[in-house]
């Protein structure tokens, strides 16, 4: 029996020699994988790849496997997207080493080219971890979508961050996407997909999370981006590996500075030695990435968090806040810290309006949120 259409994707992919960049080739010169293994040797030497590889194209022949394979998606909730399909990501189509397909659970919107990446240390530290989720949360409360690896650290935070907004994150994977990495954030996964947000891989399914897998992995995180935004990263991270790529692939650089006392942003502040662009607050990457996006759109995200008068807002009186914002302060005034949830709960207020209400009081200055979602007045 002959291999479906979905098979001769994924079979693109294992034949010894093909790899992304070949694969491009290939499809832009034969428009579809099927036309790829009914050519002659000769006619794909002829696109200039190695004979060796025209060869085990030519001689390919291991289709069951990939039938298994294909079979176990629905059971998973995954789905193939192709490089032909029109929900395959924009910005990850202009690179120069594009996948020429990756499974998905969770979806794409048309919205996803609007999309910053936010990575760095496993070992995090507190203010690291903080920084990552503020960055998320607010990226996710101006529309944009926030991009990372699932991993532990900041990766972890910059999604849940994008969470608490009620935000699209997306977290790309270096394993089979019927694997979670590391098993701890299985919840993490869940949230992500049943909000609306995705998780994505180009590896076959029931690929273990291998050292090997994360270098390409992470082209796929800058590549899915306007920029990157390194929170934390020691000399040797492999989130400096996401922001080489990042630049071969004409994206933005962004880093956050850390205290030169510990090892844990040596990486991170020699990439602002090296030029990458200086980040204390979310407004320094969304002016930057204003013209990719459009005056319009970068000027409205930019006037929502400067406030009404389109100017930074300093520390104010709680007279002047509004009922909402009072009802919030004047609880963090009788206790020291309460976590998100009492305010929720408390105030009565939903959750979408605590969170953009806590998220304005912290950029003026009024109020200070703490590891484990705790807030108190600053």
């Amino acid at each position: 029996m002959a291999p479906t259409p979905d098979a001769y994707w994924l079979a693109l992919r294992r034949v010894r020699g093909v790899g992304p960049r070949i694969a491009r080739l290939l499809l832009e010169h034969f428009g579809a994988p099927q036309a790829v293994f009914a050519a002659g040797e000769e006619e794909l030497a002829r696109t200039g790849i190695p004979r060796t590889t025209a060869h085990s194209i030519r001689i390919f022949a291991d289709f069951d496997p990939i039938e298994k394979e294909l079979c176990e998606l629905p059971r998973i909730g995954a789905r193939l997207i192709r490089w032909s399909d029109d929900d395959y990501p924009v910005n990850l189509r202009q690179i120069a080493d594009p996948p020429p397909y990756f499974f998905i659970r969770g979806v794409l919107t048309a919205g996803d080219p609007k999309c910053v990446a936010v990575v760095g240390a496993r070992l995090a530290s507190d203010a690291g971890r903080r920084m990552a989720q503020r960055l998320g949360l607010e990226l996710a409360a101006k529309n944009f979508t926030v991009v990372s690896g699932l991993a532990r650290g900041i990766d972890s935070e910059a999604h849940q961050g994008a969470l608490d907004a009620r935000g699209r994150t997306v977290a790309v994977m270096g394993c089979g996407i019927d694997i979670i990495y590391p098993p701890e954030n299985r919840k993490l996964a869940e949230a992500i997909v049943e909000g609306g947000g995705a998780l994505i891989s180009e590896l076959p399914v029931g690929t273990p999370p291998v050292a090997q897998n994360f270098p390409g992995r992470n082209r796929l995180i800058s590549g899915l981006c306007l920029g990157v935004v390194i929170v934390e990263a020691a000399e040797k991270s492999g989130s400096l590996i996401t922001a080489r790529m990042a630049l071969e692939q004409d994206r933005q650089v962004f880093a956050v500075p850390g205290s030169p006392l510990t090892g844990r942003s040596r990486g991170s502040n020699r990439l602002l030695k090296e030029g990458a662009r200086l980040v204390e607050c979310v407004e320094d990457v969304i002016e930057d990435l204003a013209p990719q996006m459009g005056e319009g759109l970068a000027g409205a995200a930019i006037a929502h968090a400067a406030g009404p008068a389109g100017q930074n807002s300093g520390p104010a009186s709680f007279e002047s806040e509004t009922d909402e914002a009072k009802t919030i302060l004047n609880y963090l005034k009788v206790d020291n810290r309460l976590h998100i949830d009492s305010i929720i709960e408390r105030s009565k207020l939903s959750t979408q309006t605590v969170l953009r209400l806590l998220l304005e009081l912290e950029l003026r200055g009024l109020v200070t949120q703490h590891p484990g979602k705790l807030f108190s007045l600053a």
